[in-house]
């Protein structure tokens, strides 16, 4: 089995992160499904302090916020890891308004995936 991939503590410390048990129970799914989902770049997670977090701001009813698997990898394809991934979704864009996630969480991720493409040239 293959290493789940994983950010630093790079995010806010005040940012509402969940561990992976409860973000499998939110998804009704078990903790391999959510597993799998991280090493296929669906998801991101990072280590807090020893523990596989995920930020609840990626999670919608039913699953993963819309667009988000889309924009990874976007990103991925350009060279981002999953470190600058997650930086620039939480980074205030003040032309979105709000952060990249704010805006695929409210529907505006064909603005966001734009955005991801354009940062590569």
């Amino acid at each position: 089995m293959s290493a789940i991939p994983a950010a630093a503590d790079v995010l806010a410390a005040d940012l509402e992160v969940l561990p992976l048990p409860e973000v499998a129970a939110r998804m009704g799914l078990p903790v391999t499904r959510v597993h799998q989902l991280l090493r296929d770049g669906q998801l991101l997670a990072e280590r807090r302090d020893g523990v596989l977090v995920v930020p609840e701001a990626f999670l919608a009813a039913g699953g993963v916020v819309k667009g988000l698997p889309g924009t990874i990898t976007v990103l991925r394809d350009q060279g981002f890891s999953t470190d600058e991934i997650l930086r620039w979704l939480f980074t205030e864009d003040e032309s979105l308004p709000g952060t990249p996630i704010e805006a695929l969480r409210g529907d505006r991720g064909r603005e966001v995936k734009r955005r991801a493409q354009a940062m590569g040239f």
